[in-house]
């Protein structure tokens, strides 16, 4: 059922507009993916993200794997059934915490990676691409990731050219493993040596993969270094396959990238700066336990037309978050998904217009006015 059509290559960017179609329903990309690391967007319902306009969430594969575990889920019906969402998912394969959890790994070989779990130290679980694929089919997500390595920054050629030349092995072994008819995206790697990523996307397209991720990046390196290495990325991903730039990020990294050729996005950011009281708006973020906004009667933007912003006040708001009230948390979340799936919807209507440029320097001039 997976498929992929570009509808539109916008004039003046390598910016597009596509479809994807799965077995859970279509993607009109440039799309965001909320993220749901433990088959929950922490503070919203399933309905929560539809009246959002969610199109897909994201789910992790080591998470769910600890937790409650991808055998019990399979049993319970599937990850669509246990989580009661019936859109698309996408599983992240394992391969970030690799980097992210680097404290906890025991061993870590061509075969797999050795995890201390940081639920029960006691005990320790081997992280193998069959497994990775064995846990996302067992959850049943439509889209799938290949076990990679997360190569850090900053990395000397010879230390990245040894990551990438594991990661590409295990995409092999993954797509060798897969059982079922999920999608499976292939992962490019490289560190931040254009060269590098070059030979890696000239040798994975060479295998069978339905969409391609770009990995590695939004670790450390600067900003402008991070488009360079999307760019030429972009500029060798064939057309007919869905691009997917994982863990970025800004609002203004989402429309730099877009403008790049990118159909996929996730990143913790807006949920996670929501339950932390800082907030995006139109002219600049906001930290709400400010105390300037004790006495505040707007919303957090006044252009915003989101169930936060139509009903409460930032007086409130900032309440909520010094007294450390459950709502505060998910009235922030809600605020801040809705001003990135709102950007990617009005962002998507640009491309379709060939108005992006316009669209993207308009948004980040004003941007630029406020930062409080």
């Amino acid at each position: 059922m997976f498929s992929f059509e570009l509808k539109h290559k916008s004039k003046g960017t390598r910016g597009r507009v596509g479809k994807i179609t799965t077995t859970h329903g279509t993607i009109d990309t440039p799309a965001f993916m909320p993220v749901g690391t433990q088959g929950t967007v922490k503070s919203l319902t399933p309905e929560d993200l539809l009246d959002l306009g969610t199109q897909i969430v994201l789910a992790n594969t080591y998470h769910l794997f600890l937790r409650p575990g991808h055998k019990r889920i399979q049993e319970l019906g599937g990850l669509h059934r246990f989580m009661h969402w019936d859109g698309p998912i996408l599983t992240d394969s394992g391969g970030y915490q690799i980097f992210s959890l680097a404290d906890l790994r025991r061993r870590f070989t061509e075969e797999g990676v050795e995890f201390q779990s940081h639920i029960n130290g006691g005990q320790h679980h081997f992280l193998t691409p069959a497994l990775a694929i064995e846990i996302q089919e067992a959850l049943g997500s439509d889209i799938m990731m290949v076990l990679d390595e997360c190569t850090p920054y900053p990395a000397e050629e010879s230390i990245a050219r040894k990551s990438m030349e594991l990661s590409l092995k295990w995409a092999a072994r993954c797509l060798a493993a897969r059982r079922s008819q999920n999608a499976l995206f292939g992962i490019v790697q490289g560190g931040m040596h254009a060269d590098l990523r070059r030979e890696y996307i000239d040798r994975i397209q060479a295998h069978d993969f339905d969409g391609l991720g770009i990995g590695g990046l939004s670790v450390g390196e600067p900003t402008n270094l991070m488009y360079e290495m999307v760019g030429v990325c972009t500029e060798l991903i064939t057309e007919d396959k869905p691009r997917y730039l994982m863990g970025v990020g800004t609002p203004e990294n989402i429309l730099e990238c877009i403008d790049l050729g990118i159909d996929l996005f996730d990143c913790v950011m807006p949920t996670r700066h929501g339950r932390h009281g800082s907030l995006f708006t139109s002219k600049g973020n906001i930290n709400i336990d400010n105390s300037s906004f004790a006495d505040d009667q707007d919303p957090i933007d006044e252009d915003c037309r989101c169930y936060t912003c139509q009903n409460y006040s930032r007086a409130y708001l900032h309440h909520l978050v010094l007294a450390r009230e459950m709502l505060g948390p998910r009235l922030g979340t809600l605020h801040n998904l809705h001003f990135y799936l709102d950007l990617i919807s009005r962002a998507s209507l640009a491309l379709k217009e060939d108005r992006y440029s316009e669209f993207k320097q308009n948004f980040l001039s004003r941007r630029k006015e406020s930062v409080c």
